[in-house]
């Protein structure tokens, strides 16, 4: 606020009544400027009774009133004022900020306008007009604001800083950082600036530089509420979970009710599959703000991990009530239907995928349509391609030959490991490796759009084997196994680890190796290592590991045809056991993947698999005991 310290002559006035007015507002200003506001409000209005009309009596009063938090009472009396003086531009601007503070945002940007109109070179409110403008969602109007502001002052460090905060909303993220980089070089200990520094820089990918700028601004503020959220962010993108929890919690130690960073707790302790605490933590996001998609869609993923599915697709539905457009919540409802085996829906909200920033689902932006099932495709080229996982691809090639069969030239483009093994696909006219030149084609489909296309049900699916391995391969790995007479037992305990879910559905060799006390000859069928398995491996004689020669999936699909029995996590060698018609047991999490469904022991996806389950979160005891049991018997 900026109080009038120089009053006014009113006209009208006696030299004595006059005097005795001028004495008291005086007396009043001093006050008001030690802070002594009830006795300053006091003399104000002392003298308002005696000359109601006074305009500096009415816009300090008023001005007092804003400070005291009673809003609505000094818009009231800014209005008075301007009654008396209606293009008062300090008094417009004064008034613009109490109805900002009242949340009246519009009317707070018409006043600012009318001070700017008086005055065009009128910073302050040049600038908070910028910042309602942020308030009511127009950045790109803010940042015409706040240029004006830097065209006036070009060293007003708190203007480059919320700059910064329109160019981002307007995803010019690195004009954004550019924006507080002047800020912070014109006032370096800005922790604001610096903790908006670091989100572009988290925004950008550089999640070292953003932890570095968040932990400068928390060396200047320590509570700093939206550094330490941010830093909780950028820790889970790199997957360090335990430290992004505690960063949370350090924010809301500061502010209990940050509905933010409650979320951002929640989704680390949902990663730490600590799904019930994850759950809690939603809840109490949506107490403070019942309106918060990002918690209800995550509130909705918590419940599908403790297979609380119904209650999930609540969830979702409250945040797509909110947002339709949010293209998480809608996927995620989409995989939860899949669970639940309500295909019809589960695969038309699938298509999502494409809508959501995930680096999992990467449109390929081909210039030819996308084929869904309803043209008719006699005499036409289609493009299948692959896009997401190994397994993936292996899973759904199989409706190669469901296209073609409806008279289609079906090409199929896929990740370089996996060419040979797919080279005689039924219903495959050519094989291309991803990045590889493709000739003409009238149609594409994503293979997991495939399943839409077809309208597929359960009872739609043919389990049967669909993928062979090569004899000239399987004739040169029958040589490189124990010619004991034993059954041969193929193992996979862990996938990926770049997965999004491998800490949900890989094991440890130091718990699976359990599996290999009987006897038969036991075989790795993944081709990589971690770290923490290669010296257990280097020690356990029992287990023959084939690394590097395993040079692509021929290799791997020759190996499992050689396997009496494969035992495996949820990774592509289930799949490629599956799809090959191999007896294969898969080892799954409490809530697996979509496509193994509920409570079940066995997939329609694949005849010859047997599914084990873990019975709670992260249980993999019982579920080596049920397979090491079973196992007993086979051999």
């Amino acid at each position: 606020m900026h109080p009038n310290k120089f009053p006014s002559k009113q006209p009208g006035q006696s030299h004595t009544k006059q005097k005795n007015i001028v004495e008291k507002l005086a007396a009043a200003i001093a006050m008001h400027q030690k802070g002594q506001l009830d006795q300053a409000v006091a003399l104000y209005k002392e003298i308002l009774r005696t000359e109601p009309r006074h305009f500096d009596a009415l816009q300090l009063l008023a001005t007092a009133s804003a400070q005291q938090a009673n809003f609505t009472d000094a818009v009231g009396l800014f209005d008075q004022a301007l009654a008396v003086n209606a293009r008062h531009t300090v008094t417009l601007y004064n008034r613009g900020n109490v109805l900002r503070s009242l949340g009246r945002q519009e009317d707070a940007l018409e006043s600012y306008d009318k001070a700017i109109k008086g005055n065009p070179n009128y910073v302050d409110a040049l600038y908070n007009r910028g910042n309602v403008l942020c308030d009511l969602s127009r950045p790109s109007e803010a940042l015409g604001s706040y240029d004006r502001v830097l065209k006036i002052n070009p060293l007003f460090p708190a203007a480059f800083n919320n700059r910064g905060n329109a160019l981002r909303d307007l995803q010019d993220f690195e004009g954004a950082l550019a924006s507080y980089d002047m800020a912070l070089k014109l006032k370096p200990d800005n922790a604001d600036a610096l903790s908006n520094r670091g989100q572009m820089l988290r925004k950008l990918g550089h999640h070292m530089q953003a932890m570095e700028s968040y932990d400068r601004a928390l060396s200047i503020k320590p509570d700093h509420v939206e550094a330490l959220h941010n830093r909780g962010n950028a820790l889970c993108d790199m997957k360090r979970y335990q430290e992004a929890l505690r960063s949370y919690d350090l924010a809301l130690k500061v502010r209990s009710n940050h509905a933010e960073a409650l979320n951002g707790r929640g989704a680390a302790l949902q990663a730490l599959m600590r799904h019930q605490e994850a759950l809690e933590s939603f809840d109490l996001a949506l107490q403070i703000n019942s309106g918060h998609v990002e918690a209800l869609g995550n509130r909705g993923n918590a419940l599908r991990d403790l297979k609380r599915h119904q209650e999930a697709l609540k969830s979702y539905q409250q945040a797509l009530e909110i947002r339709p457009d949010f293209a998480e919540a809608n996927l995620n409802e989409g995989l939860c239907r899949l669970s639940t085996g309500d295909w019809a829906a589960g695969w038309e909200k699938y298509e999502w995928r494409w809508e959501q920033p995930s680096t999992l689902y990467k449109p390929r932006g081909l210039a030819q349509p996308l084929w869904l099932g309803k043209e008719p495709l006699r005499g036409k080229t289609v493009l299948l391609h692959s896009e997401q996982g190994l397994g993936d691809t292996i899973q759904f090639c199989r409706y190669a030959k469901q296209v073609s069969d409806l008279g289609a030239t079906v090409l199929l483009e896929v990740q370089s490991p996996l060419k040979n093994l797919l080279k005689e696909l039924e219903g495959v006219a050519a094989l291309f490796s991803r990045g590889e030149p493709l000739p003409h084609f009238d149609y594409h489909c994503p293979l997991l759009s495939l399943p839409l296309a077809f309208r597929t049900t359960e009872s739609t699916i043919s389990g049967s084997p669909y993928v062979r391995s090569g004899r000239e391969k399987q004739t040169t790995w029958k040589s490189r196994l124990n010619q004991s007479g034993k059954k041969n037992v193929g193992l996979v305990w862990s996938g990926n680890v770049q997965h999004q879910n491998d800490q949900n559905r890989s094991i440890s060799l130091d718990k699976f190796s359990a599996l290999t006390d009987g006897p038969a000859a036991y075989y790795c069928l993944q081709k990589e290592l971690r770290p923490q398995d290669q010296g257990l491996l280097a020690q356990t004689s029992n287990i023959h590991f084939f690394g590097e020669t395993l040079e692509d999936f021929s290799d791997t699909a020759a190996l499992i045809d050689l396997m009496d029995l494969v035992i495996t996590v949820d990774t592509s060698v289930a799949h490629l056991a599956g799809a090959m018609g191999k007896p294969a047991w898969i080892l799954l999490p409490f809530n697996s993947d979509w496509r193994w469904l509920l409570n079940r022991n066995d997939s329609p996806w694949y005849h010859s698999v047997k599914l084990f389950r873990q019975p709670t979160v992260g249980d993999w005891d019982t579920v080596l005991a049920q397979v090491e049991l079973e196992l007993s018997h086979c051999l």
